[in-house]
């Protein structure tokens, strides 16, 4: 017993020592003196009522206030995550702020896609969620997304965001609160409900909840308020600190085949990574044949079709891309020596591997190296 409270003891020494050092660090660093950082305890007092969606918070109850305090000293705790919120809000804040006015929702719920991902479209978790929203395969496209081999819109910052927006507006109508919703959103509706239905309660705060949903709507609230009061928590980012908002150009493209996304890259006059960036979505190397709607740089746009027309013509002298329709008795290594091309060109064209297996009536992509 004694050993353990002494281990206690030691490991709260340290961990008060280390935010001493990082808050001293982070002063001198940014040439101000420490006494401006607020201390911990300054952190969690709330001098005014907040508001999560319209919605009072009930922190006059203990076990409410106790939560909140939690989840923002553990987000207060690290200091170089919260700045990269702070970044990434100021290049994507504005076009999730725009979809959710136009979708007639609160403007607060852009604070779900800081918790769910850190505002990156990349994100993806271990039970398999991926994007700003972390959407499931399945409920991505129940709400209208397109996730496939070639695409996963759960990528892209506005269909994803719009999706977003009609799953919690279906929520908030089951559910009939902004904090329910968001729960039902961590946990599943059909989850929610019954617990709602065994508790015989209908309010977030008092419900009984699985552990990571007991916290969510407060890691939520918690952003909110170290996001909208930076300066008071220490986090003095100057405009050039912060990342520029999101800007491009959209260009609508009709591809007659599998097309490299360098050809998209050289008619914009940008790099390939440079279009990646920008369009997320896109799995791998090649646009899908048929019509598309790509993001470019700002700017890019102007001269792009006539380029694109050019690159596109010599692409196609170059490649001589055409269908080949597999026979049966063909395999991947003597359709691509029939065709002068290499076996991994024949692959990459098809986003097939070696292991791959082919059948009678296929339709492979082939073009000569």
């Amino acid at each position: 017993m004694v050993s353990s409270i002494f281990r206690g003891t030691v490991a709260a020494f340290l961990v008060i020592v280390t935010f001493c050092l990082a808050s001293r660090s982070y002063a001198v660093e940014n040439q101000v003196p420490p006494t401006t950082l607020p201390s911990l305890v300054e952190s969690i007092r709330f001098p005014n009522d907040l508001f999560f969606c319209g919605d009072k918070v009930p922190l006059g109850e203990q076990e409410v206030r106790e939560r909140l305090e939690k989840e923002l000293l553990l987000a207060l705790w690290s200091r170089p995550q919260v700045i990269l919120w702070l970044k990434r809000a100021s290049r994507f804040f504005p076009h999730i702020e725009s979809v959710l006015k136009k979708e007639g929702l609160p403007d607060d719920l852009k604070y779900l896609a800081v918790i769910e991902s850190g505002l990156r479209p990349h994100a993806g978790s271990s039970k398999g969620a991926i994007g700003f929203w972390q959407f499931m395969r399945a409920t991505g496209r129940m709400n209208g997304l397109r996730v496939d081999s070639k695409v996963d819109e759960r990528r892209n910052l506005f269909k994803s965001t719009k999706a977003a927006c009609r799953y919690l507006k279906k929520l908030k109508s089951q559910f009939g609160s902004w904090p329910l919703a968001s729960a039902a959103y961590n946990m599943g509706e059909n989850g929610l409900a019954s617990e709602i239905k065994v508790q015989g309660a209908a309010d977030y705060y008092s419900l009984y909840l699985p552990l990571e949903t007991q916290r969510y709507v407060f890691k939520i609230i918690a952003a909110k308020v170290i996001m909208k009061n930076a300066e008071s928590y220490g986090f003095r980012l100057s405009k050039e600190d912060l990342y520029p908002v999101m800007a491009f150009d959209r260009v609508n493209i009709v591809s007659p085949a599998q097309l490299p996304l360098t050809v998209i890259a050289r008619s914009a006059r940008v790099s390939f990574k440079a279009v990646k960036d920008l369009n997320p979505e896109i799995r791998g190397y090649y646009l899908s044949k048929g019509k598309s709607s790509i993001l470019i740089p700002k700017g890019a746009a102007k001269g792009f079709k006539k380029r694109f027309a050019r690159q596109l013509k010599q692409w196609k002298k170059e490649n001589g891309t055409r269908l080949h329709v597999v026979k049966r008795g063909e395999n991947l290594t003597t359709i691509a020596k029939r065709y002068e091309m290499s076996l991994a060109s024949l692959l990459r064209l098809n986003k097939l591997t070696r292991k791959s297996y082919i059948h009678p009536g296929d339709r492979l992509v082939v073009a000569s190296d």
